[in-house]
């Protein structure tokens, strides 16, 4: 069995480099883990599907994404977002990282 190295980890503010979002990450799957349909359809830059890709909660928006980690970046302003489900997945937010709700 194969290690995958994240780059990002769930509760980090990141920017999109394509589209310029900025969002948080609530999860994260090893490998893609969508259908080809979705891929075709919407992954035009074609990323890997054998690296990391996250689950986004889009800044001032109502809908999430998912996110290749080539298209991520890290975002350096250090505020906090804006999302109507954020409490569901963070309990707060502490030096410019979200503190995930632990169960």
């Amino acid at each position: 069995m194969e290690i995958v190295s994240c780059k990002f980890t769930i509760g980090q503010v990141i920017q999109h480099r394509l589209f310029d979002y900025r969002g948080v990450i609530f999860d994260i799957d090893a490998t893609f883990q969508g259908t080809d349909e979705w891929y075709e359809q919407m992954a035009k830059s074609k990323p890997p599907k054998d690296k990391p890709w996250y689950h986004v909660l889009v800044h001032g928006a109502f809908h999430t994404t998912y996110v290749a980690e080539q298209n991520l970046e890290k975002e350096l302003s250090g505020l906090p977002i804006e999302h109507p489900i954020l409490t569901h997945f963070f309990e707060y937010f502490q030096n410019g990282q979200y503190i995930p709700i632990v169960n």
